[in-house]
């Protein structure tokens, strides 16, 4: 078989990145190399030609996924027609909400990625996990309220939530946060 273009393994990469990104968010960066690649529709040889380790793709993957819940905020502030108040609300909404729960591999790198990042991943995907918990906890801050506490009190309850998932303590668990943190309250 010939070699592929410059262009193709462009592509191909990318297709790794966005595959490892939701393989990593629904099962944790154990995911072995051969079965992500796999996912992706590639061989397994193409892997070191790409990346340098996993733990070099496990960076990027990281990144991708935050950037994926950047443009999340930034469609949620234009449905909102730049209201910051009600995009956090609606985000916020969308967060706590059984979807969510339920779709680990789309969901927030925050959430996803938090074990795995807290063992040894390395520290340029540290790096990046924490620059994206930085500008969420920004963005979800108000003059009146710190989004580091908003956004712990969302990881926290979404990671409880999937936890005890198809018991009633699930749903619970989303409600009482969702309560918490909503302009009523």
């Amino acid at each position: 078989m010939g070699r592929v273009s410059q262009a193709q393994a462009q592509e191909n990469r990318e297709r790794v990145v966005t595959t490892a990104s939701r393989l990593f968010r629904e099962k944790g960066t154990g995911v072995s190399v051969a079965d992500l690649m796999k996912s992706a529709g590639l061989t397994q040889g193409g892997f070191y030609k790409q990346f340098a380790s996993k733990e070099a793709l496990i960076g990027e993957a990281a990144a991708h996924a935050f950037t994926e819940l950047t443009a999340r905020r930034a469609t949620e502030l234009d449905e909102h027609h730049g209201q910051q108040d009600d995009a956090r609300q609606s985000l916020i909404d969308y967060y706590l909400s059984a979807h969510h729960r339920d779709n680990a591999a789309g969901g927030c790198p925050a959430a996803a990625l938090a074990a795995d990042v807290s063992r040894d991943t390395g520290d340029a995907a540290r790096e990046i996990y924490t620059e994206g918990v930085r500008e969420f906890a920004e963005w979800l801050s108000t003059d009146d309220e710190d989004g580091l506490a908003r956004l712990a009190t969302m990881v926290g309850a979404l990671l409880l939530a999937r936890a005890t998932h198809g018991s009633p303590l699930s749903d619970e668990i989303l409600h009482a946060a969702h309560t918490a943190l909503s302009d009523d309250s």
